[in-house]
């Protein structure tokens, strides 16, 4: 084992240690205060999965961003405004490949006439990704999501960019990306599983993984080719499914893909470059059921990266705005 890697894995462990395990979220959080919560967002979650599965993968993509910027606060939902025009939504992680807005949009509104001024943006956003997991797994990821956050008050495009992973991360660069959050190298592992549903621009990949040589599949590198242009432009950008089996399927498939290397991203491709990481990526490959379970757990501890509780944030009245005096 390299010592970079050595080196990653014992950050990761230290921080994970540091962290507080449920950050004061509670399972079950709104039964008093707002009981049907969770029913009213799975509910509009529900509608928009079943027209397009793509939705489904945007809200479980949108907590990941949210969570790994400011912490899980919603600030990803902020619109520009002349004070802050270059909120985290306007990053180019973000935008315009984010989707799910309208989602988090119709289900306040509704917890709203049910429940005014009680839910945080930052838990219909958790809540949603949890159903959207729920609906495309076929119901095999169930998730006891605990709630509590509140919504921050701060967003910057600039800490997007410094804090999300981007897709030419090699494994050491991973490992530390997630340290940073308390996340360790198996949660890692199994949050990239993700990447089993969703669709990507051309230009995430482009040069990058077609460049020749290149450990990627070399059919699955034509059938891009065909796809995507030689050279992605704004105004030329298409979009491909980053699980050319089961696109609509949050199932396992992903670590299929990546041990016959038919995987879009060098952060996918990385997983294989270190035994450890390897053999994580064959268990979910092999073992059923084996990813279903780490990733409920993976999930709910991302969720719960640097919460706003207490004095720390509000109750946003519209998820895009943060409130006036």
């Amino acid at each position: 084992m390299a010592a970079s890697f050595k080196l990653a894995v014992a950050v990761t462990w230290a921080l994970v240690l540091a962290t507080t395990a449920c950050q004061g979220l509670d399972v079950g959080y709104y039964k008093k205060t707002c009981p049907r919560v969770e029913h009213i967002v799975r509910d509009e979650v529900k509608k928009f999965v079943y027209k397009n599965a793509g939705m489904g993968a945007g809200l479980i993509r949108m907590l990941f961003h949210d969570c790994f910027v400011q912490g899980c606060d919603g600030s990803v939902l902020l619109d520009p405004t002349p004070a802050n025009p270059q909120p985290e939504k306007l990053s180019p992680p973000n935008f315009p490949s984010l989707r799910g807005f309208e989602v988090i949009d119709v289900a306040k509104d509704a917890v709203e006439k049910a429940c005014p001024g009680v839910v945080s943006c930052a838990d219909i956003v958790a809540f949603a990704a949890r159903d959207a997991a729920y609906f495309l797994s076929r119901f095999n990821v169930k998730i006891d999501m605990p709630a509590g956050r509140l919504d921050g008050r701060v967003s910057n495009a600039s800490e997007a960019l410094d804090n999300l992973p981007p897709p030419v991360f090699n494994v050491t660069d991973l490992i530390a990306s997630f340290a940073a959050k308390g996340l360790g190298v198996e949660d890692m592992v199994v949050l990239s599983g993700a990447h089993t549903v969703g669709r990507s621009h051309c230009s995430s990949f482009v040069p990058d993984r077609l460049a020749v040589p290149s450990d990627i599949n070399a059919g699955f590198a034509n059938f891009l080719r065909r796809r995507c242009p030689a050279n992605p432009a704004p105004a030329n950008d298409p979009t491909v499914n980053q699980d050319i089996v089961t696109p609509n399927a949050l199932d396992n498939q992903y670590y299929k893909n990546v041990l016959a290397h038919k995987v879009l991203f060098t952060s996918d491709a990385a997983l294989l470059t270190t035994p450890a990481t390897a053999k994580m990526v064959g268990d979910n490959a092999n073992i059923p059921g084996w990813w279903e379970d780490k990733f409920k757990k993976a999930f709910v501890k991302m969720s719960q990266i640097e919460v706003k509780t207490r004095n720390q944030g509000e109750i946003r009245k519209y998820c895009r705005a943060v409130n006036t005096k």
